[in-house]
Formats: structure tokens, C-alpha cells, sequence
């Protein structure tokens, strides 16, 4: 593992000429000096400093052209100055904390650099790199990070207990780290967050979800599940995803594991390249099953309506962990809900009709809907595995036909609510609903296109069964003058 050099930007040799104008020493430190040795990409640019990190990033600011502005935050001592070459840099003086054990906002005094150090939560986030005139760029490694940095280590520089029941939020990111970077949780600091797990609950919803998202989005997610449920955060922060867990037996039937099974199927929506959302649906989209299961003694294990039922859940899941209730919400919630719908394609003969009510009910999310459903082919026997996946193929074929014919992606009937009421002079009723409906179907079905003569003309065969007949005596399509 290299020394982590800093890299040749003006910007901090502009901060070396502050410092030595201000006589208070400064350092980088933190995430960059550690991405910095990883060979990672790091924008987040953090200035310790013996003294007022205010004054330093004012000192800096006035030296840049145009004089930089400086944006304080008083309450919490720091500054940030945004430059070209290097985005924003936050400058904070130098502090230890001390933390009441019923809450995690610490009592923040002026410190040393040691004890500045001392108070990070990783040792591979305890490194600085100089920014003095007399040794600039020296590494500053107080607690061997390059060490753990090399051996793939996440270790706390203090104890952990210390660490974990100082800021509670540092067992999540510990995990975090680990799933992003693949790396060790050291046998103490590990054993530490199964201590102090409980302290968790003092962590507000938002903060965790923001790290429970981060693992999710790692390259392989279901590390960073794994210690979650080991260390028994999970259960905690998320009881419904432990429930998944454990496989129940009865004579010689058992059911797949299906928390290892949501892990499998996350880590390949994670590998095909999906985003979070897509990878919130495959966390979501066997949630119901433990609510949902029966034993039948012909069939075995069976958990019926699970993909109903979890789809009815996911807006209180994602009110619970302060994710959005919005656009974000409304497709992971329909995801969950079809899950199983390209599955049964495959066992089944692919008939146009089927595959036009899966375009229309999936509208835009069609290619994140097979994605999903490739992903849950998690079988062990292989030939059954690639017999459901020339299968898939052979339905995803039918999708593309089907959708070049009939363009349902963005299917909208011809026959409107308006035109029904308008036809036969209705006000809105259920018999509206009802002819609305069987439009809907016909064209679905592929009894008539969407096109709105034949559409208007089974409007009329439909209003006649129902005794209706158009007002006046005649109809005129929408599309006439």
C-alpha cells in the first residue's frame, strides 16, 4: 500500500500560505487522505486545524481570485469554501467530544490534532496529510490505518465500546464501510457492535436509512445484510427483513432460505447494474412471504398472495424508514406486486393476450420488471435454471413483439370515462366504470384494436346488453367535426 501523496492543486498550497500567515497548524484529513491511498475518486475535502477553522477558511477565501466566499456555520465551528480545481472544502478546528449516554450529540470543546484523531471512527478515516510549510504533505498515521488499510481492516482507533456507544451511528457505517470497500471488521470492534447494538434506537430514522441505503448500493450488498443480521442491527432497524430468515421443516418438506434469497437476488440486480430503487424492489419483493406461509401436505410449503400483500405493504415500509413516498415509492410497490407475473409466462403458454396485460399493468418499468425477474432465478440445479432462462428469452422476445405492434407501454384506451358518459348520456355511475372496463378488456384481449372506430363500435354492442342506447339516436366519433 502507498503513502497517499496530495495531489498538485494550488488550492493547497494556498492553504499552506494561510496557515503560516495565521501560525496554526493544518492538516487534511479524514475520507480524501483515505481514498487517496485506496487509488478512489474523492471529492469530499475535509481541513483540520489547531485553531479557528473559521478564521483559516477566511484567510484562504481572501487569497483566491475574486475573493472566495466562505459559508459559516457558527453553531458547529466550520466553514466551507467552494474552489474550481477541488469543489468544496470544509474547514473545522481541531476538538474532542464527550457524549451523555442517552444521547448522541456530543459536548464539543478545542483540542489537540491527537485528540482530534482520536475521536474519528475508523482508523482508516484517522489519517491527515500535512498542510504546514516545514513538512507539507507528511502523513500524520497516529493509529496505523495505512496498516488496516493494507489488511483490509475496519478497526476503531479507541476502544470500540467507547466509539460505538459515543456515536451509535458508527456501528451502521462500519458495516457500510466494510460492504463498500469488502473489507474486515476487526474480531473486537465486531464483537463491540453486538454490545452495543441496542444503542442504535437513540439514532435517528433518517441518518440510518442514509447508511442503509449506501450498502445497498455497494457492490455487493448482501455483505453488508450478512452483518447486519449477524450483529443483530437488522432486527433492530429492520425486524420485517430478519423475519425472512430460517428455513421450517415438516417430514420431508422445506422451504428455501428466504432471507439468503432476497441477498442472491439483490446481488444480481446489484451485478446487472440496477440503481436503488431497483435494487429496494428486490430487498421488498419476498417481504410478505413469512405473513403468507402455509403448509399443505400435498404441495408442500406455499405462500399465496405474497406479492399482493407486499406490495400493499410498501408504502408503510418506506414511511417507516423515511424513504420517499413518491414516484420512487410507486414503482418498487409495483414491481413487487408483478414479481411474479413474467415467472408464470414462462411455465405458461405465451399467449398475446398475457403479454399485453403485463405491458399495460407495467407500463414504463417493463425492463426493470425483467430485470427483477431475471434476477430471482436463484435455483442451485442448473439445467433448471437455464431451461427458465431460454424461457425468459423467449418471453422477452414475445414483449418486444408485442409492444412494436400494439405500442402498450404507454397505453391509454381510446374510449374515455368522458366519451361513455357523453355516448349514452350518463352521469358518472358504476355502468361508466363498467363499459370503461369492458373496452379495456376487449382490447387487451385482443378482440379489437385501440383504435377508435372498433372501439366505438363495441362501446355500442356493450351499451345495448346493458339496455343502453346513444342519446339522440347517433353517435359521432370525437375524431368528426
Amino acid at each position: 500500500m502507498k503513502t497517499p501523496q496530495l495531489p498538485e492543486l494550488p488550492i493547497f498550497r494556498t492553504i499552506a500560505e494561510a496557515v503560516a500567515e495565521l501560525q496554526q497548524p493544518a492538516y487534511v484529513i479524514g475520507g480524501y487522505v483515505r481514498d487517496l491511498a485506496l487509488g478512489r475518486e474523492s471529492k469530499d475535502i475535509d481541513v483540520v486545524t489547531v485553531g479557528d477553522g473559521i478564521a483559516l477558511a477566511q484567510a484562504v477565501g481572501a487569497k483566491l481570485p475574486g475573493r472566495g466566499r466562505v459559508t459559516v456555520f457558527k453553531n458547529f465551528g466550520t466553514a466551507m469554501l467552494p474552489t474550481k480545481e477541488a469543489g468544496e472544502i470544509e474547514f473545522v478546528g481541531a476538538r474532542k467530544e464527550s457524549y451523555r449516554a442517552d444521547s448522541r450529540k456530543p459536548e464539543v470543546e478545542a483540542g489537540t490534532l491527537e485528540e482530534d484523531l482520536a475521536r474519528r471512527d475508523f482508523t482508516i478515516n484517522a489519517m491527515g496529510l500535512s498542510l504546514n510549510p516545514e513538512d507539507f504533505g507528511a502523513l500524520v498515521d497516529r493509529y496505523e490505518g495505512m496498516k488496516d488499510l493494507a489488511s483490509k481492516t475496519i478497526r476503531t482507533p479507541l476502544g470500540p465500546d467507547v466509539t460505538f456507544s459515543d456515536d451509535p451511528l458508527r456501528m451502521m457505517r462500519a458495516i457500510r464501510f466494510a460492504s463498500q470497500l469488502n473489507f474486515d471488521i476487526e474480531p473486537d470492534t465486531f464483537d463491540a457492535i453486538i454490545r452495543n447494538k441496542d444503542r442504535i434506537k437513540i439514532v435517528s430514522q433518517e441518518r440510518i436509512t442514509v447508511e442503509l441505503n449506501k450498502i445497498i448500493e455497494s457492490p455487493t450488498p448482501s455483505y453488508g445484510f450478512k452483518l447486519l443480521f449477524q450483529t443483530g442491527l437488522l432486527q433492530l432497524i429492520f425486524p420485517k427483513m430478519a423475519l425472512l430468515h430460517g428455513v421450517e421443516k415438516v417430514g420431508t418438506h422445506a422451504h428455501k432460505d428466504n432471507f439468503y434469497h432476497t441477498l442472491q437476488v439483490l446481488d444480481n440486480v446489484a451485478a446487472a447494474g440496477g440503481d436503488l430503487w431497483l435494487r429496494w424492489a428486490a430487498v421488498l419483493h419476498d417481504i410478505a412471504k413469512p405473513a403468507t406461509k402455509r403448509y399443505d401436505q400435498r404441495v408442500g410449503w406455499t405462500f399465496h398472495g405474497h406479492e399482493d400483500k407486499g406490495a400493499r405493504w410498501v408504502p408503510g415500509i418506506f414511511a417507516e424508514l423515511k424513504l420517499p413516498q413518491g414516484e420512487e415509492m410507486r414503482m418498487v410497490q409495483k414491481l413487487v406486486r408483478l414479481h411474479l407475473r413474467p415467472i408464470a409466462l414462462v411455465k405458461e403458454t405465451v399467449t398475446d393476450s398475457a403479454v399485453r396485460r403485463l405491458l399495460f399493468e407495467a407500463g414504463e418499468d417493463i425492463d426493470r420488471l425483467m430485470l427483477l425477474c431475471r434476477a430471482d432465478i436463484t435455483s442451485k440445479d442448473h439445467t433448471r435454471k437455464e431451461r427458465y432462462l431460454r424461457n425468459f428469452g423467449q418471453v422477452e422476445e414475445k414483449l418486444k413483439e408485442v409492444e412494436e405492434k400494439d405500442h402498450l407501454r404507454s397505453f391509454r384506451p381510446v374510449i374515455t370515462g368522458e366519451i361513455i358518459m357523453e355516448t349514452f348520456g350518463l352521469k358518472p355511475s358504476r355502468q361508466v366504470g363498467e363499459l370503461k372496463e369492458a373496452v379495456m378488456e376487449a382490447i387487451l384481449e385482443g378482440t379489437i384494436k385501440n383504435e377508435m372506430e372498433p372501439a366505438l363500435a363495441f362501446l355500442l354492442q356493450q351499451g345495448a346488453t346493458m339496455g343502453l342506447a346513444p342519446e339522440g339516436g347517433v353517435i359521432h366519433s370525437p375524431n368528426q367535426a
